[in-house]
């Protein structure tokens, strides 16, 4: 070993704590990376691998009826290669409590699997006994305790059907197991999916010979929107409700949508965490070149070059680069088949796991720290060049002082304590460690902002969405479309304190070239259980003619108010309508488009037609409204409280881990600046000893100083951390759901005090250094 490495060594251990503080902002950036990239290429890998597998289809088709021979003739449509009928319908489960509601959704499925969108079998067999056996979704048998050969009984079309569980599966269609858009977090206990042969289903539901689903795999994706395209008009006169891509399956956009997050996350949080680790990296180098003057004079004197002494502290921040990425990566690796197992079985259900450790990303994590830590060892350094070894000999002329501004104040210096003077004096005689450190402190600030506000913004969607949009307590949806009047049955068993009658039926919404299937909904003009809002937080009312889209809906077609767009119907006899955009809402859940139910019914249905009920009371209505047979399910706004609550407890571990690497990177940024503050001033502190100053009046010192750079730091945060929480909103934010940039008051409080938290345990880190300077040599020595 040469004596530069020999020295280099040394050097790290006298600084051994800035090098780990400097080193595991290394390790977040590289573990985020790693982590995040390696999760989310696997869990792309695996869901992809899954579909191939299970032959997960191109195009899905809802009808309402279409004999199985036509079926066979349209896999003449040039580019179709594979085309699937199968019955599915929403149906009642009989459970043992009585007021508890559990639907399932009943779809039919050939006994040898196979298929488009075949079954992956978890457990059990195949469906053996074509009219009793029923093969059970996984996570809704684990949920419910659905074990093999359990019996569940079911109302087929109002009758109770008895089947048994031959097997316990798992469906590429519901690796997200929610129900509609409308709901986004799944109930697990009450919502589930049940498979049974096609004989059963066709005998159950009285669709022999026919069915209400088509799946189909087309021969090259390119072909997809003239097959769906010849598909519409083909289907015609089946009643086709709606034909949407694999990309609009709502537990595939989900799927999406997760891995799309997880990719934004991989490239952002690593940039921030090296950008900040090269900073520090810098400053610490610079310092310590500054604080060696004498030793790279004698080293120059001995004949090394400038190229050779800058290289010797250069290896000082490739060896924290190296250290760190070797750490971050072995971390990041393990934490991502952690994340991956967790992903495919607690978020989601894919019963397999494609995983491995791709090369590529520890090459780009060892290549990526290793540049930053090169750029700013090589700047840190570079005073190396302007050190002449004559000149290094004689201690460094002290920097020109002046009298700040306040000082010129006479009326307020002079009632300004002389330890006060001392803070103010250096805060403004070092303006580049005050920015620096108030920075950080804001950075802080802003990413534990983050995590924080993400909870929030979920919560906030939700009892938004379902408590000021709908507002209704109960929504009950019907098998078929049923006319008005039974809403007078419906109150004669149940007590109601409002209920109205809503209309949904999928239809394409065309605006030029672009075209979204979508749901439009008709109700009252006076509603009282939906609050509708414009996009400027005014109240409206549904208008007797035109039409309201959803924000996401009229982003997504490039509508605004005043427009026309075109409704494309798939109800026989009816045809397509050009409709005004009256104006566009807020809906924070799902995407959908709202008319007068009368103007509905007139221009796409029949007079007095509804589809679902939706209604506020206090009486059993779940258990009063159990036995009517054309009821498919009943939502109430408790169920979906309740499922939102155990979603969330799922959260609090991401946020636990985004709140640490808050902490580290505070901590990490105040500690450094602190020791080096504390290094470079070692002669100004003993002399305060000799005057009589004790160690802890000196440490009382630097605590104000970083009180004051905290202050600033956190003022600057506010703003910061808006722009993270918009940028967030707008990365994030989907056709599903859409997130809002709002941040609460108290989010502002709480982040401040947990930012406070980080920089009160770096300072007392500090602490040990002050006390163990040795005052009496810095007096001696003016150089370190």
């Amino acid at each position: 070993m040469n004596k530069l490495d020999l020295r280099l060594f040394r050097m790290l251990k006298n600084h051994k704590g800035q090098f780990i503080a400097v080193s595991l902002i290394v390790i977040i950036g590289l573990f985020s990376y790693v982590g995040f990239s390696m999760a989310m290429t696997n869990l792309k890998t695996t869901v992809n691998y899954y579909y191939d597998e299970t032959n997960f289809a191109d195009l899905f088709v809802e009808l309402v009826k279409i004999p199985n021979k036509e079926i066979t003739k349209l896999k003449k449509i040039d580019g179709i290669s594979e085309i699937s009928g199968r019955i599915v319908y929403d149906v009642p489960l009989v459970v043992k409590e009585k007021d508890e509601k559990v639907h399932v959704r009943m779809i039919s499925v050939n006994p040898d699997n196979n298929q488009v969108n075949k079954l992956y079998k978890v457990k059990g067999d195949l469906i053996k006994d074509e009219k009793n056996d029923a093969l059970v979704i996984q996570m809704f048998a684990e949920a419910r305790g659905i074990n093999l050969n359990s019996i569940i009984k079911a109302k087929l079309n109002g009758k109770v059907k008895e089947l048994k569980v031959a097997g316990i599966t798992a469906s590429p269609e519901y690796i997200y197991l929610i129900e509609n858009a409308q709901t986004l977090i799944p109930d697990l206990k009450k919502f589930g999916v049940v498979f049974i042969s096609n004989k059963l289903a066709e005998d159950s539901f009285g669709m022999q010979g026919n069915s209400n689903e088509l799946l189909i795999k087309v021969k090259n994706k390119e072909d997809i929107p003239r097959i769906k395209k010849e598909l519409e008009d083909k289907l015609d006169k089946f009643g086709v409700k709606r034909v949407y891509e694999r990309k609009e399956q709502l537990s595939n956009s989900m799927v999406g949508e997760e891995i799309k997050g997880g990719e934004k996350s991989s490239k952002a949080i690593p940039l921030i965490f090296l950008g900040v680790a090269a900073v520090i990296i810098s400053v610490m180098i610079s310092r310590l070149v500054s604080s060696n003057r004498v030793s790279i004079g004698v080293l120059k004197a001995m004949g090394y070059s400038n190229a050779q002494i800058l290289i010797h502290y250069t290896k000082l921040s490739v060896i924290i680069g190296l250290f760190g990425a070797s750490i971050g990566m072995i971390g990041g690796t393990i934490f991502s088949g952690f994340m991956a197992k967790m992903y495919t079985t607690y978020f989601f259900n894919i019963p397999i796991l494609k995983a491995k450790i791709y090369p590529k990303y520890i090459i780009l994590g060892i290549l990526l720290s290793i540049t930053f830590c090169i750029i700013s060892g090589l700047f840190g350094a570079r005073k190396v060049i302007g050190i002449h070894p004559a000149e290094s000999m004689r201690p460094e002329a002290p920097k020109t002082g002046k009298r700040i501004l306040i000082e010129r104040i006479n009326a307020i210096w002079k009632r300004v304590s002389f330890t006060q003077k001392i803070v103010i004096r250096n805060i403004f005689r070092s303006k580049k460690r005050f920015l620096f450190i108030a920075i950080g402190i804001s950075l802080t600030y802003g990413m534990t902002m983050l995590p924080l506000t993400m909870t929030e913004q979920f919560s906030s969607m939700f009892t938004t969405q379902y408590g000021e949009f709908q507002k209704a307590e109960y929504s009950i949806n019907f098998r078929s479309p049923i006319n008005e009047n039974n809403i007078i049955g419906i109150k004669e068993l149940i007590n109601t304190k409002e209920i109205e009658p809503k209309l949904e039926y999928p239809f394409e919404i065309v605006n030029g070239w672009k075209d979204k299937t979508v749901v439009l909904v008709g109700v009252r003009t006076n509603t009282n259980l939906y609050g509708f809002k414009n996009t400027r937080g005014d109240k409206i009312s549904v208008p007797k003619t035109g039409i309201l889209l959803s924000q996401n809906l009229a982003k997504s077609l490039g509508v605004k108010k005043g427009d026309y767009i075109k409704i494309k119907t798939f109800v026989p006899g009816r045809e397509d309508k050009k409709v005004l955009v009256k104006d566009i809402i807020e809906q924070w859940l799902g995407i959908n488009a709202y008319m007068n139910i009368e103007n509905m019914q007139d221009l796409f249905v029949d007079r007095g037609m509804m589809t679902s009920i939706m209604l506020n009371s206090d009486d059993n209505v779940k258990g009063k409204l159990k036995n009517l047979n054309n009821i498919t399910s009943i939502q109430s706004l408790s169920d979906i409280s309740s499922g939102f609550k155990e979603y969330m407890k799922f959260s609090i571990f991401s946020i636990g881990i985004m709140l640490i690497f808050s902490g580290i990177l505070g901590f990490a940024i105040v500690y450094n600046s602190t020791i080096m503050s504390i290094n470079e001033r070692q002669l100004e502190f003993s002399s305060l000893r000799v005057m009589g100053f004790h160690k802890n009046e000196i440490f009382s010192i630097i605590l104000r100083e970083n009180a004051y750079m905290t202050i600033f730091g956190l003022a600057l945060g506010i703003p910061l951390s808006k722009f993270f929480v918009y940028g967030l909103a707008e990365s994030f934010s989907t056709d599903i759901y859409t997130m809002s940039s709002y941040i609460a008051p108290n989010e502002y409080i709480i982040t401040g005090v947990l930012t406070i938290i980080f920089i009160v345990l770096a300072q007392l880190a500090t602490y040990g250094k002050i006390q163990k300077l040795d005052f009496i040599e810095a007096l001696k020595n003016r150089t370190v």
